[in-house]
Protein backbone atom coordinates (compact mmCIF):
# COMPACT_ATOMS: atom_id res chain seq x y z
CA UNK A 1 0.00 0.00 0.00
CA UNK A 2 1.12 3.54 -0.83
CA UNK A 3 1.04 5.73 2.30
CA UNK A 4 -0.50 9.07 1.34
CA UNK A 5 -1.05 12.32 3.23
CA UNK A 6 -2.92 15.44 2.08
CA UNK A 7 -1.56 18.86 3.01
CA UNK A 8 -4.32 21.46 3.06
CA UNK A 9 -7.13 18.94 3.24
CA UNK A 10 -9.83 21.24 4.60
CA UNK A 11 -10.65 22.82 1.25
CA UNK A 12 -13.08 21.62 -1.39
CA UNK A 13 -10.37 20.03 -3.56
CA UNK A 14 -8.87 18.42 -0.46
CA UNK A 15 -12.25 16.92 0.37
CA UNK A 16 -12.58 15.44 -3.11
CA UNK A 17 -9.02 14.10 -2.92
CA UNK A 18 -9.88 12.33 0.31
CA UNK A 19 -13.17 11.02 -1.10
CA UNK A 20 -11.38 9.48 -4.08
CA UNK A 21 -8.36 8.16 -2.18
CA UNK A 22 -10.48 6.45 0.52
CA UNK A 23 -11.76 4.14 -2.23
CA UNK A 24 -8.41 3.67 -3.97
CA UNK A 25 -7.35 0.03 -3.51
CA UNK A 26 -3.61 0.83 -3.49
CA UNK A 27 -3.71 3.77 -1.05
CA UNK A 28 -3.64 4.15 2.72
CA UNK A 29 -4.51 7.71 3.74
CA UNK A 30 -2.52 8.41 6.89
CA UNK A 31 -2.67 12.15 7.66
CA UNK A 32 -4.59 15.28 6.65
CA UNK A 33 -3.49 18.77 7.56
CA UNK A 34 -5.35 21.95 8.41
CA UNK A 35 -3.92 24.70 10.58
CA UNK A 36 -7.37 26.17 11.32
CA UNK A 37 -9.10 22.88 12.11
CA UNK A 38 -6.32 20.81 13.70
CA UNK A 39 -7.74 18.33 16.19
CA UNK A 40 -11.19 18.32 14.64
CA UNK A 41 -12.73 15.35 12.85
CA UNK A 42 -12.33 15.50 9.08
CA UNK A 43 -16.06 14.88 8.72
CA UNK A 44 -16.72 18.24 10.43
CA UNK A 45 -15.77 19.90 7.13
CA UNK A 46 -16.45 16.99 4.78
CA UNK A 47 -19.75 15.62 6.13
CA UNK A 48 -20.31 13.47 3.03
CA UNK A 49 -17.51 11.23 4.34
CA UNK A 50 -19.25 10.32 7.61
CA UNK A 51 -18.75 6.65 8.49
CA UNK A 52 -15.96 6.41 5.88
CA UNK A 53 -13.11 7.86 7.94
CA UNK A 54 -12.27 8.63 11.55
CA UNK A 55 -9.23 10.74 10.75
CA UNK A 56 -8.68 14.10 12.43
CA UNK A 57 -6.88 17.09 10.99
CA UNK A 58 -3.31 17.66 12.16
CA UNK A 59 -0.97 20.64 11.82
CA UNK A 60 1.89 20.80 9.35
CA UNK A 61 4.28 20.46 12.29
CA UNK A 62 2.72 17.07 13.11
CA UNK A 63 3.23 15.62 9.63
CA UNK A 64 5.10 12.33 9.57
CA UNK A 65 7.05 10.79 6.66
CA UNK A 66 4.96 9.02 4.02
CA UNK A 67 5.27 7.91 0.40
CA UNK A 68 3.21 10.63 -1.32
CA UNK A 69 2.19 14.14 -0.33
CA UNK A 70 -0.70 15.74 -2.18
CA UNK A 71 -0.26 19.47 -1.64
CA UNK A 72 -3.47 21.50 -1.59
CA UNK A 73 -2.10 24.76 -0.19
CA UNK A 74 -2.83 28.22 -1.61
CA UNK A 75 -0.55 29.53 -4.35
CA UNK A 76 2.86 30.64 -3.10
CA UNK A 77 3.13 28.32 -0.10
CA UNK A 78 4.71 25.20 -1.60
CA UNK A 79 7.64 26.94 -3.28
CA UNK A 80 8.58 28.49 0.08
CA UNK A 81 8.45 25.15 1.93
CA UNK A 82 9.63 22.77 -0.77
CA UNK A 83 12.63 21.41 1.18
CA UNK A 84 10.36 20.68 4.15
CA UNK A 85 7.93 18.67 2.02
CA UNK A 86 10.68 16.85 0.16
CA UNK A 87 12.09 15.67 3.49
CA UNK A 88 8.73 14.06 4.29
CA UNK A 89 7.84 12.21 1.07
CA UNK A 90 9.44 10.69 -2.00
CA UNK A 91 6.63 11.99 -4.25
CA UNK A 92 5.01 15.42 -4.29
CA UNK A 93 1.87 16.21 -6.28
CA UNK A 94 1.19 19.92 -6.04
CA UNK A 95 -2.30 21.24 -6.81
CA UNK A 96 -1.22 24.89 -6.58
CA UNK A 97 0.27 27.00 -9.37
CA UNK A 98 3.77 27.16 -7.90
CA UNK A 99 5.45 24.77 -10.34
CA UNK A 100 3.15 24.74 -13.38
CA UNK A 101 5.20 27.14 -15.47
CA UNK A 102 8.53 26.30 -17.08
CA UNK A 103 10.42 29.48 -16.32
CA UNK A 104 10.65 32.15 -13.67
CA UNK A 105 9.92 35.05 -16.05
CA UNK A 106 6.54 33.56 -17.00
CA UNK A 107 5.76 32.97 -13.33
CA UNK A 108 6.59 36.57 -12.42
CA UNK A 109 4.44 37.90 -15.24
CA UNK A 110 1.46 35.67 -14.34
CA UNK A 111 1.58 35.90 -10.54
CA UNK A 112 3.36 39.19 -9.86
CA UNK A 113 5.98 37.73 -7.49
CA UNK A 114 9.45 36.29 -7.92
CA UNK A 115 9.59 32.51 -7.73
CA UNK A 116 11.21 31.31 -4.50
CA UNK A 117 13.19 28.48 -6.13
CA UNK A 118 13.25 28.99 -9.92
CA UNK A 119 15.96 26.38 -10.38
CA UNK A 120 13.42 23.72 -9.36
CA UNK A 121 10.78 24.58 -11.97
CA UNK A 122 12.12 22.04 -14.51
CA UNK A 123 11.86 19.24 -11.92
CA UNK A 124 8.05 19.22 -12.02
CA UNK A 125 5.98 17.55 -14.76
CA UNK A 126 2.99 19.62 -15.86
CA UNK A 127 -0.08 17.76 -14.74
CA UNK A 128 -2.42 17.09 -17.66
CA UNK A 129 -2.10 13.33 -18.23
CA UNK A 130 -3.46 13.43 -21.77
CA UNK A 131 -0.52 15.64 -22.79
CA UNK A 132 2.22 14.52 -20.41
CA UNK A 133 1.54 10.83 -19.83
CA UNK A 134 4.99 9.67 -20.94
CA UNK A 135 6.74 12.19 -18.66
CA UNK A 136 4.51 11.24 -15.72
CA UNK A 137 5.56 7.59 -15.71
CA UNK A 138 7.85 7.24 -12.72
CA UNK A 139 7.72 10.99 -12.00
CA UNK A 140 8.13 12.08 -8.40
CA UNK A 141 7.33 15.79 -8.87
CA UNK A 142 4.04 16.71 -10.55
CA UNK A 143 2.38 20.14 -10.80
CA UNK A 144 -1.31 19.54 -11.34
CA UNK A 145 -2.83 21.89 -13.94
CA UNK A 146 -5.29 24.70 -13.27
CA UNK A 147 -8.98 24.01 -13.83
CA UNK A 148 -9.60 26.72 -16.44
CA UNK A 149 -6.35 25.79 -18.15
CA UNK A 150 -7.32 22.11 -18.25
CA UNK A 151 -10.71 22.81 -19.83
CA UNK A 152 -9.17 25.10 -22.44
CA UNK A 153 -6.06 23.07 -23.24
CA UNK A 154 -7.96 19.81 -23.70
CA UNK A 155 -10.51 21.56 -25.92
CA UNK A 156 -7.92 23.14 -28.20
CA UNK A 157 -4.84 20.91 -28.15
CA UNK A 158 -5.72 18.80 -31.23
CA UNK A 159 -6.26 21.96 -33.29
CA UNK A 160 -3.07 23.66 -32.19
CA UNK A 161 -1.07 20.46 -32.63
CA UNK A 162 -2.33 20.24 -36.22
CA UNK A 163 -1.43 23.90 -36.88
CA UNK A 164 -4.99 24.86 -37.76
CA UNK A 165 -5.54 27.89 -35.53
CA UNK A 166 -5.36 31.45 -36.78
CA UNK A 167 -6.60 32.75 -33.42
CA UNK A 168 -8.84 31.63 -30.56
CA UNK A 169 -11.10 33.42 -28.08
CA UNK A 170 -12.16 31.41 -25.02
CA UNK A 171 -14.96 32.26 -22.57
CA UNK A 172 -15.18 30.14 -19.42
CA UNK A 173 -18.25 30.05 -17.19
CA UNK A 174 -17.29 28.80 -13.74
CA UNK A 175 -19.05 27.60 -10.61
CA UNK A 176 -18.61 29.13 -7.16
CA UNK A 177 -16.46 26.30 -5.73
CA UNK A 178 -13.63 27.57 -7.94
CA UNK A 179 -13.21 30.38 -5.40
CA UNK A 180 -12.53 27.98 -2.50
CA UNK A 181 -14.31 27.53 0.80
CA UNK A 182 -13.46 30.88 2.39
CA UNK A 183 -16.30 33.39 2.22
CA UNK A 184 -15.84 36.75 0.57
CA UNK A 185 -17.91 39.67 -0.63
CA UNK A 186 -18.20 38.00 -4.03
CA UNK A 187 -19.42 34.71 -2.53
CA UNK A 188 -21.94 36.29 -0.11
CA UNK A 189 -25.29 34.74 -1.05
CA UNK A 190 -27.21 37.95 -1.90
CA UNK A 191 -24.32 38.96 -4.18
CA UNK A 192 -23.67 35.57 -5.78
CA UNK A 193 -27.24 34.30 -6.18
CA UNK A 194 -28.53 34.84 -9.68
CA UNK A 195 -25.25 36.40 -10.77
CA UNK A 196 -23.59 36.16 -14.18
CA UNK A 197 -20.48 38.17 -13.36
CA UNK A 198 -17.39 38.77 -15.47
CA UNK A 199 -14.48 38.51 -13.05
CA UNK A 200 -11.48 38.21 -15.37
CA UNK A 201 -12.28 39.52 -18.86
CA UNK A 202 -8.51 39.86 -19.43
CA UNK A 203 -5.30 38.93 -17.65
CA UNK A 204 -6.30 35.61 -16.10
CA UNK A 205 -3.23 33.90 -14.65
CA UNK A 206 -4.14 30.50 -16.15
CA UNK A 207 -3.49 31.95 -19.61
CA UNK A 208 0.23 31.44 -19.00
CA UNK A 209 -0.38 27.68 -18.72
CA UNK A 210 -2.55 27.65 -21.82
CA UNK A 211 0.02 29.46 -23.94
CA UNK A 212 2.84 27.31 -22.59
CA UNK A 213 1.16 23.97 -23.28
CA UNK A 214 -0.47 24.94 -26.57
CA UNK A 215 2.48 26.96 -27.87
CA UNK A 216 -0.04 29.72 -28.52
CA UNK A 217 0.40 33.47 -28.50
CA UNK A 218 -2.84 33.86 -30.45
CA UNK A 219 -5.17 32.79 -27.62
CA UNK A 220 -7.42 35.20 -25.71
CA UNK A 221 -9.35 34.32 -22.55
CA UNK A 222 -12.18 35.64 -20.37
CA UNK A 223 -13.83 34.15 -17.28
CA UNK A 224 -17.35 34.59 -15.90
CA UNK A 225 -18.87 33.46 -12.59
CA UNK A 226 -22.32 31.91 -12.77
CA UNK A 227 -24.77 30.47 -10.26
CA UNK A 228 -23.45 26.91 -10.23
CA UNK A 229 -21.43 25.19 -7.50
CA UNK A 230 -19.30 22.68 -9.42
CA UNK A 231 -18.23 22.94 -12.99
CA UNK A 232 -16.63 24.77 -15.87
CA UNK A 233 -17.93 25.26 -19.39
CA UNK A 234 -15.32 26.57 -21.83
CA UNK A 235 -16.69 27.95 -25.10
CA UNK A 236 -13.79 28.33 -27.51
CA UNK A 237 -14.24 30.38 -30.68
CA UNK A 238 -11.49 29.11 -32.95
CA UNK A 239 -10.77 30.98 -36.17
CA UNK A 240 -9.22 28.46 -38.55
CA UNK A 241 -6.53 29.10 -41.12
CA UNK A 242 -8.10 26.63 -43.53
CA UNK A 243 -11.60 25.20 -44.09
CA UNK A 244 -12.60 22.03 -42.24
CA UNK A 245 -15.63 19.80 -42.60
CA UNK A 246 -17.41 18.22 -39.67
CA UNK A 247 -15.86 14.91 -40.73
CA UNK A 248 -12.40 16.48 -40.56
CA UNK A 249 -13.00 17.70 -37.02
CA UNK A 250 -14.40 14.34 -35.91
CA UNK A 251 -11.34 12.60 -37.31
CA UNK A 252 -8.97 15.02 -35.60
CA UNK A 253 -10.56 14.66 -32.15
CA UNK A 254 -11.04 10.92 -32.40
CA UNK A 255 -7.39 10.52 -33.36
CA UNK A 256 -6.31 12.64 -30.38
CA UNK A 257 -8.70 11.36 -27.73
CA UNK A 258 -10.35 8.16 -28.96
CA UNK A 259 -8.41 5.98 -26.52
CA UNK A 260 -8.42 8.43 -23.61
CA UNK A 261 -10.30 7.03 -20.60
CA UNK A 262 -11.53 10.40 -19.31
CA UNK A 263 -12.33 12.36 -22.46
CA UNK A 264 -15.71 11.92 -24.13
CA UNK A 265 -16.48 13.47 -27.49
CA UNK A 266 -20.08 14.71 -27.36
CA UNK A 267 -21.97 15.63 -30.52
CA UNK A 268 -25.59 14.52 -30.68
CA UNK A 269 -27.88 15.60 -33.50
CA UNK A 270 -30.84 16.35 -31.22
CA UNK A 271 -31.93 16.61 -27.60
CA UNK A 272 -30.94 18.89 -24.74
CA UNK A 273 -27.66 17.04 -24.09
CA UNK A 274 -26.21 17.37 -27.58
CA UNK A 275 -23.30 19.49 -26.31
CA UNK A 276 -21.02 19.20 -23.25
CA UNK A 277 -22.61 20.32 -20.00
CA UNK A 278 -20.90 20.70 -16.60
CA UNK A 279 -23.86 19.28 -14.70
CA UNK A 280 -23.37 15.89 -16.36
CA UNK A 281 -19.75 15.51 -15.22
CA UNK A 282 -20.18 16.75 -11.63
CA UNK A 283 -18.24 14.55 -9.22
CA UNK A 284 -16.47 12.71 -12.04
CA UNK A 285 -13.04 12.89 -13.66
CA UNK A 286 -14.45 13.24 -17.18
CA UNK A 287 -13.93 16.10 -19.60
CA UNK A 288 -16.63 16.22 -22.26
CA UNK A 289 -15.70 17.94 -25.53
CA UNK A 290 -17.97 18.91 -28.40
CA UNK A 291 -17.89 21.22 -31.39
CA UNK A 292 -19.88 22.91 -34.11
CA UNK A 293 -18.73 24.50 -37.37
CA UNK A 294 -20.06 27.90 -38.32
CA UNK A 295 -21.13 27.39 -41.95
CA UNK A 296 -20.85 31.10 -42.71
CA UNK A 297 -17.27 31.76 -41.60
CA UNK A 298 -13.94 30.16 -40.71
CA UNK A 299 -15.09 29.80 -37.06
CA UNK A 300 -15.16 26.48 -35.23
CA UNK A 301 -16.80 26.53 -31.80
CA UNK A 302 -15.32 23.95 -29.42
CA UNK A 303 -16.99 23.38 -26.05
CA UNK A 304 -15.56 21.52 -23.07
CA UNK A 305 -17.10 20.75 -19.69
CA UNK A 306 -15.48 19.40 -16.54
CA UNK A 307 -15.82 19.45 -12.77
CA UNK A 308 -13.30 22.03 -11.54
CA UNK A 309 -12.78 20.08 -8.30
CA UNK A 310 -12.20 16.76 -10.06
CA UNK A 311 -10.74 16.82 -13.59
CA UNK A 312 -9.72 20.39 -12.75
CA UNK A 313 -8.03 19.46 -9.46
CA UNK A 314 -8.35 16.35 -7.27
CA UNK A 315 -9.32 13.76 -9.87
CA UNK A 316 -6.64 14.84 -12.30
CA UNK A 317 -4.05 14.70 -9.49
CA UNK A 318 -5.05 11.12 -8.67
CA UNK A 319 -4.96 10.21 -12.36
CA UNK A 320 -1.38 11.55 -12.48
CA UNK A 321 -0.52 9.62 -9.31
CA UNK A 322 -1.82 6.42 -10.90
CA UNK A 323 0.35 6.94 -13.97
CA UNK A 324 3.42 7.82 -11.90
CA UNK A 325 3.12 4.59 -9.90
CA UNK A 326 2.23 2.34 -12.82
CA UNK A 327 -1.37 1.68 -11.80
CA UNK A 328 -4.33 1.63 -14.17
CA UNK A 329 -4.94 5.36 -14.45
CA UNK A 330 -8.69 4.98 -13.88
CA UNK A 331 -8.15 3.41 -10.43
CA UNK A 332 -10.37 5.14 -7.88
CA UNK A 333 -11.85 7.39 -10.55
CA UNK A 334 -14.57 5.22 -12.03
CA UNK A 335 -17.52 7.31 -10.77
CA UNK A 336 -19.43 8.51 -13.88
CA UNK A 337 -21.43 11.40 -12.41
CA UNK A 338 -25.18 11.50 -11.81
CA UNK A 339 -28.22 12.19 -13.94
CA UNK A 340 -30.46 13.85 -13.03
CA UNK A 341 -28.81 15.89 -10.33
Amino acid sequence: MIRVSIVGASGYAGGDLLRVLLFHPEVDVVQLTSERYAGKMVTTLHPNLRKLTKLKFVTLAELEPCDVLFLGLPHGHVMNRLAEFEALADTLIDLSADFRLNDAASFLQAYGVEHACPERLPDFVYGIPELQRASMRGARRIASAGCNATATILALHPLYQAGLVESAVVEVKAGSSQGGNRSSEASHHPERSGAVRSYKPTGHRHVAEMRQELGADNLHFSATSIEMVRGILATCHVFLNQPLTEKDVWKLYRSAYGSEPFIRIVKERSGIHRYPEPKLVAGSNYCDIGFEIDPHSNRLVVMSALDNLMKGAAGQAVQAFNIAYGFDETLGLEFPGLHPV
